[in-house]
This record gives structure tokens, sequence and C-alpha cells, in this order.
């Protein structure tokens, strides 16, 4: 009796089930992706492109070296450029070491346990908090209970901490992306955990640190809401550095906000440095020369020039840290609030300065991280 063939062969070319569904959807899924891509990328043409068209033909010399005013040809960005360098350097000084060290702790050292599980969801969280919360939290915290006052020091601690969780965890993205290897084998060649760490994790981990405090830092040099709520002024026509030729004024002794005296009776004896004039309270003014000692009153104001020491001087971090600031976002805030036609023009023209500092930011952070790359051998 013949053998029954209870399982017969499957042919092997024909098509499965269903499959004309899954390549119609995979097809799908493809002209969906390149359409978004397309939109996305048009908007941006389109944006960048008006932006050109509004304010390419403001950008010359003199608007980079020409403070604002309000003749709108005559409208600078001096102060919100130096302003928003000297923001930008605050923010990196604080930002930049307490989230590295802060990202490598949390991933090499800290113990696990439910700690540091509430510090990491703390973390996470807070990359996602909207810019205005911590202008709230500067404004009762680093302006009033701390007095910090509304400076260049708040402001760069305020975007610090602004940009402080994308570092850390930019940083311990990295640290974690060093093979255990590397550790194991620098341990048991007798290293210390730190030795391990310093020379072996970190350097291997630095090409996704800096693109991290690099991408940190672009987002920081955009914000205008925690700014404006810490007092960014709108408007200044002044440096909160001296440069040489400038005007510098010194008021002498205490003055209230009405600039009048706190104590009008009292007088202080002045040593002059620079020829200048000082305007005295009654508005009078007494020309004045380099060396000469003068007994004035409180309230009296000395008006002289700066030199090129004054300058130098003038850029100690003790000095502007303290200062009035504007950034490049105020000032476009403030342009585009205004009805005429030429100030929105210059609003885009200082817009085009902000895009090219974003996109030459990120491209540093390509260029180091292809640069650190290539240095590394594993």
């Amino acid at each position: 009796m013949a053998a029954v063939e209870t399982n017969p062969r499957a042919d092997i070319t024909a098509q499965p089930n269903g499959l004309a569904l899954r390549r119609f959807k995979d097809k799908s899924f493809i002209i969906w992706g390149v359409l978004a891509t397309l939109i996305g990328l048009g908007t941006l043409v389109a944006l960048v492109g008006d932006l050109v068209v509004d304010g390419a033909h403001r950008l010359s010399p003199e608007f980079f070296m020409t403070f604002p005013s309000s003749d709108p040809a005559h409208a600078g960005i001096l102060s919100a450029w130096v302003g928003s360098i000297l923001v930008i350097i605050t923010t990196a000084a604080f930002a930049i070491p307490v989230g590295v060290l802060a990202g490598v702790y949390l991933e090499e050292y800290a113990p696990k346990n439910p700690l540091t599980s509430a510090i990491e969801i703390a973390v996470n969280n807070l990359a996602g908090v909207p810019s205005i919360i911590y202008g709230l939290l500067a404004v009762g915290l680093f302006v009033q209970l701390l007095g910090m006052g509304q400076s260049i020091l708040t402001a760069g601690v305020t975007l610090g901490l602004l940009i402080l969780p994308v570092v850390i965890v930019a940083t311990r993205e990295a640290v974690r992306g060093v093979p255990q290897d590397i550790r194991n084998a620098a341990l048991a060649v007798g290293a210390t955990k730190w030795q391990a760490t310093q020379h072996h994790v970190i350097p291997y981990a630095l090409p996704g640190v800096v693109t991290g405090v690099i991408i940190g830092i672009s987002r920081a040099i955009g914000e205008t809401a925690p700014l404006i709520l810490i007092g960014g002024l709108t408007f200044v026509a002044f440096l909160p550095v001296t440069l040489p030729g400038d005007h510098k004024f010194e008021v002498i002794g205490a003055v209230d906000q009405y600039g009048a005296p706190v104590t009008p009776e009292a007088t202080e004896l002045v040593r002059i440095h620079h020829d200048g004039v000082v305007v005295m309270p009654d508005f009078s003014e007494v020309a004045v020369e380099a060396g000469q000692d003068i007994e004035l009153p409180h309230g009296a104001t000395v008006q002289t020039v700066a030199d090129l020491g004054d300058a130098v001087a003038s850029w100690s971090p003790t000095n502007w840290l303290g200062s009035d600031f504007t950034v490049l976002p105020i000032q476009m805030f403030n342009w585009t609030s205004r009805p005429q036609a030429a100030f929105l023009e210059n609003a885009a023209a200082a817009g085009l300065v902000l895009l090219l500092i974003t996109l030459l930011l990120n491209g540093a952070a390509i260029w180091l991280r292809y640069r650190l790359r290539k240095r590394i051998k594993w």
C-alpha cells in the first residue's frame, strides 16, 4: 500500500498572504516621510528667505558698530551683540563645569538607589520645562532674595540653569557610550577609578560632551522670555565694557532712584585721573585736570574720557558682571513692536545675525565631534 503524503510541499514561488498590502504600506510611509521632510525644509527656506529679503540690505559695518536709535536708518546692534557675548560667556562658565561634572558623577560614581533615581528623573524632566519658568525662578531667587540685581551675572546663571539639564543628559549619554572593557582594562593594570575616568572615559566621551554643550549654548543664545523677566533692557545705548575714547561718568556718593543725593550735605575728596568736567548737583559745570584733588558734594558727576588702560580694566569680570544688559533676541523683540517698517527690517537683519551665530555654533559642534572622533582608537 502506497504511503499518503500528509504535508504537501509549499510553493516557494507563491506570494504570502498580505504581501501586496505590506508593500503598499511601506511605499506610503516613504512618500509621507518625504512629504514631511519637504514641508519642514520648505518652511525653513521660506522663513530664511523672508529674513534675507527684508534684512540683508541692512547688514553693514555700521549696523554692527552703532547703538540702537529712535531713527531706524541709524540704529544698530552694538550693545545687543556685545551683551549676548558676555551673557553667553557667563552661561558657559557656569553650565559647562557643573553640567559635565554632574553627568560624569551620576553615570560613573553615583550609587543606584532611590535618591539618584529621583535626581535622574528630575534632570530629564527639567530639560523640558518652558524657559519662562526659569525666568520666574530667577526673579524670585537671584534678583530679590540673593540681591544679584538685573545684571549680566543674573542672566548668565539663569540661562546656565536652563541648559544645565541638556549638558548633564548629553554628558551621561556620551559617558555611557564608552565600552565597559576600557574601564576594566584600566582597573586591571592598577589604575584608580578616577584615573580610569580621567585618562580613558572622559577623552573617549568628549565628542558627545562637546556636541551637547554647544547645542545647549545655541539654545541659550536665542532665549528671550527669561531675560525679559529678569530685567533685560529693550533699549541700551551703552556697553558693559569701556572702549578707548568713550565717555565715563562717575557719580560721587550714593543717589536715590531719581538721581538725588541721599546725603545732600556730605562731601568727598576725589582724585581726578583724566581731564574732564564735573557736573554739580545744581547742574553747573567745573573743568578739572588730571592729577587734581577736589572736594566734591555728593550727587556731583565726574565726566571724563576713557583711555586704553580704562578700557582694559573694564573687561575684568568684576566690572561687567554687575552691569545692565541687552541681547539680540530682546533687541529684535523691541524692533518688531514698533509700527515703522524700517524697524522691522532692522529686526530681520538682527535675526539673520542670530541665525548665522547659531549655524556657526552647530557647525563648530559637527567639526569638533569629527576631529575628536578621529583621535579615538579602540
